[in-house]
């Protein structure tokens, strides 16, 4: 190989990785794309990742949480290790989960849960909607318990509905005789 394509090799493999994270390491692949490699240093929140990561390591790290889209600027992105981290498995986790099932279910089975305690050392795939919380979807105070008129009320719209199917029945069985 002439020099010139050593260096615009080594160039090449500069500019790959001159947006890696502060904390991680980065690896250009030969395919185009980038090895980011962040196992083991204590991460507590994800860091800002260059759009042309293909495989992220996260193992081993503090992460509890993930921002809903996270990964929405990696359209590369196709290797994903999140395991052995101490994961709070309620809704906030709903972004990572779709897009584990979506890309690697399989990996829904390593990922296990650190926290609240009825997700407590369950694989993530394993969670159904209750046991991750409700997630802001409940119905509002108001409408949850509206009290006794809105129960009189229903009762008096089913009995005027009764009424006019009585009427109907003794007007169509009157006009037969």
């Amino acid at each position: 190989m002439p020099a010139w394509g050593a260096l615009f090799l080594l160039w090449a493999t500069v500019e790959a990785t001159k947006d890696c994270p502060a904390p991680c390491t980065c690896q250009a692949l030969e395919t185009m794309g980038l090895w980011v490699d962040c196992r083991g240093q204590g991460l507590t929140s994800l860091p800002a990742l260059p759009a042309h990561t293909r495989h992220l390591l996260l193992a081993n790290n503090s992460l509890r949480s993930l921002p809903p889209g996270a990964f929405d600027h990696l359209p590369q992105l196709q290797t994903l290790d999140v395991t052995q981290n101490p994961w709070h498995c309620d809704c906030s986790l709903t972004y990572l989960r779709l897009w584990l099932e979506d890309r690697t279910p399989e990996a829904l089975l390593v990922v296990h849960c650190s926290s609240p305690d009825l997700a407590t050392v369950h694989p993530l795939g394993q969670l159904r909607g209750y046991e991750l919380g409700n997630c802001g979807w409940q119905l509002p105070a108001s409408w949850a318990y509206p009290g006794v008129w809105w129960d009189v009320a229903l009762v008096v719209v089913a009995t005027m509905n009764l009424a006019l199917l009585a009427g109907l029945l003794y007007t169509a069985t009157g006009s037969m005789d």
